[in-house]
């Protein structure tokens, strides 16, 4: 259903052929189909996000779902929300270290809201899109429902129960994410993605109603199949019109189709309809082409609902040989692992942080993400859609054995069903998912004996087929043994091996027939801007058992050479040489992208977060970020490495992550030497004895020259501030991200600078985090100071809903302060 399809149009009459084809869709497989349908802007369905003036109460308490519960002495405040980012850093903290150091508890969420009289005979529904965990919902009293996994999004109808017009309603939520540790990672606590109020007709597209693929996809036409759900919720049959069409992202229409059916009384009616697209413009990664749907249902000729779904159209597989092909053309998939954190910013969803992310992962050439381990909120598919990433979507840590006391497997038996449903409709328009994943690392896989883990897989990869069958399943086998029960089940369409790159070269001889991806490589440590000198270490690839790579330092740093990794894993040069020397490796994943909370390998406490980003917490690049800008980009690269203040005489290890054919180093003009790129060199090294003042490189590419330089930092003496954005929208969401420098007189960024910096915020903005990237730094984020690392900090300022101008001031003892001036728009 993925591989490219024969040609649709083998003639010169391709324009008449596609109308042809059109008309037998309509007459003889759709009866009563009508061309070119009614079509209308206009529909009962509102949709409201449903953030603002919450009422939250930390610990658990008494009847607070009652509507005539008193909440006065509560605090009020927005959505999304997690408290857990707001408590303090603490070893005895039941998540563990492992779960961030950060409090859990019980929260209680309560809104006030009323509902216009008007409104009264339409269908009213509350989404939440994700809440962590054990959540609990009334409205006016009325119990809706429980959901315990913390990343499935949900709908409960409050049609029943909903007053009108001036009389108050009152939506209470209970979160318990008291029984921990639960996760393995920092998994936030509350509300912390979107939610959303949503008033329909009672004929309306159900809950995520739509389904659209792509079946058959030409340069000259594509096939659209729209599957769409009708609700009729009224107490007698309806004859309904579903008019769907098609527009491109210009706006303009590329095709419609409409259908008439009668459906039941107190029902769902599935409508089929294909529609053709002329000359289709191809999502890829470059150039993600979207289209939209709108659908429009009619009952008796009146509108009754208006629904839109983004889709793309593209055709992709995997082969056995050639590893990837999008569109016809082989592409390796150049991707990352992220948790769901957002630094400083916790777990609370905002689309803003999200979008820098991937903005800094696509410099570096970056096209495919892993939401590991567990469903994202939808904000992020959203952008993979319109910014161009292949999306590995994955439901679940772990199946029935567990990994933490109180984890998901305590759950699965009776909510893995739902959950993995619930993702697979929610999830399956998105152009940009092109594999399911339903599960990481699952101790499952290693008994051949215990024939569970694959009854357990085949049940879950039926339930994703019964929904889609327009995609391939993995899962993330960390076993690569033969006799693995998850891959020896059968069910999988794609074997995800999670490390064992050594291993990728006897692969297709364990495994004939088989495809391959690296859904989770390299697990390389670095700490950004600190250097241990890789002469002085010893490196065995591949590693025996009993040896460790885990060599971080007394003070809880890991070098940024990229010489420490974990001992099952790779570092980032190790793992990708072998996926780039294997065409049948259909691409890699990196563990990860970013640092995040939680997981701080090699590290106990007080370490409170990971040193495998590609990126630190704060989202500033480490040195890696070069390598793979270098290999996974057509962008000139030279970069140097290390900073350049050291003890005087001290042998230094120089290195340049550069896609030059060569490059000569400088000290102080004198030259270091010329060195040149070999097949297999993914740097290039210069072993030099220290003097201070500025070490140049200059690379050649063919005849581009490139240049960069390091120089020696004296004493701190100014702040810098320098936005991502000095304009944001006035929308009371909208983010800048400002990076705060410690700069010695002359402007060089002092690498061991450790100041304090203060910040004064006026106007219409406020302090939503401050972070450094520091593994080890336990001030809070939600405050108006920090320290830098290595002389970088970061201070994300947030919008409020009026317009107007920011002030940012930093200031900090015996250096010369900075202000930044933002327009809130």
């Amino acid at each position: 259903m993925h591989s490219l399809s024969s040609r649709l149009f083998r003639d010169v009459h391709a324009q008449w052929y596609k109308a042809a084809i059109v008309f037998f869709i309509s007459i003889f497989m759709f009866p009563g189909v009508i061309i070119g349908g009614l079509h209308s802007d206009s529909g009962t369905r509102k949709t409201e996000l449903f953030c603002t003036n919450w009422s939250f109460h930390l610990g658990d308490i008494q009847g607070a779902e009652s509507p005539a519960f008193n909440d006065s002495a509560w605090r009020l405040l927005d959505l999304p929300h997690d408290w857990s980012i707001e408590g303090a850093f603490d070893k005895d903290n039941p998540a563990g270290f492992d779960g961030g150091a950060l409090p859990g508890g019980v929260g209680w969420y309560r809104k006030t809201f009323t509902v216009e009289e008007s409104n009264k005979g339409m269908l009213i529904f509350i989404d939440f899109d994700g809440i962590y965990r054990n959540s609990e919902v009334w409205i006016n009293g009325h119990y809706l429902g429980r959901r315990p996994y913390g990343y499935s999004s949900f709908e409960y109808e409050l049609t029943p129960f909903i007053n009108f017009g001036n009389e108050k309603n009152v939506l209470a939520v209970r979160v318990d994410n008291s029984e921990q540790p639960n996760s393995r990672w920092y998994s936030g606590s509350g509300i912390y993605r979107n939610v959303w109020l949503v008033k329909s007709s009672r004929v309306f597209v159900d809950h995520w109603g739509t389904f659209i693929s792509t079946p058959h996809v030409t340069k000259e036409g594509a096939q659209v199949s729209i599957r769409t759900r009708i609700r009729n919720a009224m107490n007698t049959d309806q004859t309904v019109t579903l008019s769907t069409i098609l527009v491109d992202k210009d706006s303009r229409e590329a095709g419609r189709i409409a259908s008439n059916a009668v459906v039941p009384k107190n029902s769902v009616y599935e409508f089929s309809q294909t529609a053709l697209i002329a000359n289709p413009q191809l999502w890829n990664v470059d150039r993600p082409a979207l289209y939209t749907a709108k659908s429009e249902v009619a009952v008796d000729g009146k509108v009754s609902d208006a629904y839109s779904t983004t889709f793309g159209v593209r055709t992709f597989s995997f082969d056995i040989d050639k590893g990837f092909i999008l569109n016809g053309e082989r592409l390796k998939i150049l991707g990352v692992c992220d948790h769901h954190d957002l630094g400083c910013l916790g777990a609370a969803i905002n689309t803003r942080a999200l979008q820098r992310q991937l903005e800094l992962l696509k410099t570096m050439g970056c096209n495919g993400i892993r939401t590991s381990h567990n469903p994202p909120a939808p904000e992020l598919l959203d952008l993979c859609d319109k910014m161009g990433f292949i999306v590995m979507d994955e439901a679940f840590d772990m199946w029935m054995k567990p990994k933490t006391k109180f984890d998901y497997h305590l759950d699965f038996a009776e909510w893995h069903k739902r959950d993995l449903e619930d993702m697979v409709v929610r999830d399956r328009n998105h152009p940009s998912i092109m594999i399911w994943s339903i599960g990481n690392e699952l101790p499952e896989q290693w008994d051949p004996t215990d024939t569970s883990g694959a009854e357990i897989a085949r049940d879950l990869c039926a339930i994703i087929r019964n929904l889609d069958t327009t995609r391939p399943i993995t899962s993330n086998c960390s076993d690569h043994k033969t006799d693995n029960i998850v891959i020896r089940s059968g069910a999988l369409d794609i074997v995800g091996f999670s490390y064992g790159q050594n291993e990728y070269p006897t692969f297709q001889t364990n495994f004939p027939g088989q495809k391959l991806i690296g859904s989770e490589t390299a697990s390389a440590l670095e700490s950004r801007g600190h250097y241990d000198m890789p002469s002085d270490s010893v490196r065995v690839w591949p590693a025996p058992k009993n040896k460790s790579y885990v060599t971080g330092n007394p003070d809880y740093t890991v070098s940024a050479y990229d010489n420490v990794c974990v001992p099952w894993g790779a570092t980032h040069e190790e793992a990708w040489k072998l996926v780039k020397k294997n065409d049948f490796v259909a691409g890699t994943f990196i563990w990860t992208g970013f640092d995040y909370l939680g997981e701080p390998t090699p590290y106990q406490w007080p370490s409170r977060s990971s040193y495998f980003g590609i990126f630190d917490l704060a989202g500033f690049p480490k040195d890696a970020y070069y390598l793979y800008k270098s290999e996974w980009t057509q962008e000139p690269v030279l970069h140097i490495l290390p900073h350049w203040n050291w003890k005087a005489g001290q042998l230094i290890d120089v290195w340049a992550y550069t896609n030059c054919d060569e490059a000569e180093l400088f000290l102080n003009g004198k030259s270091m030497g010329v060195r040149r790129k070999g097949a297999d060199d993914l740097h290039l090294m210069w072993q030099i004895t220290y003097e201070p003042g500025t070490l140049k490189a200059i690379g050649k590419r063919g005849t581009m020259v490139l240049t960069d330089e390091v120089k020696t930092a004296g004493s701190p003496a100014k702040i810098v501030l320098e936005a991502d954005r000095n304009r944001i929208a006035a929308d009371g969401r909208d983010l800048s991200f400002v990076t705060v420098k410690v700069l010695d007189e002359k402007g060089v960024l002092v690498p061991d600078a450790e100041n304090l910096v203060r910040f004064k915020i006026s106007g219409e903005g406020k302090i939503a985090g401050v972070d450094n990237g520091s593994e080890i730094d336990h001030e809070p984020f939600k405050a108006d100071y920090r320290k830098a690392f290595n002389g970088l900090a970061l201070v994300v300022i947030q919008s409020t809903e009026k317009k107007g101008a920011i002030q940012l001031e930093a200031s900090s003892d015996g250096l010369k302060p900075s202000a930044l001036l933002i327009t809130s728009e």
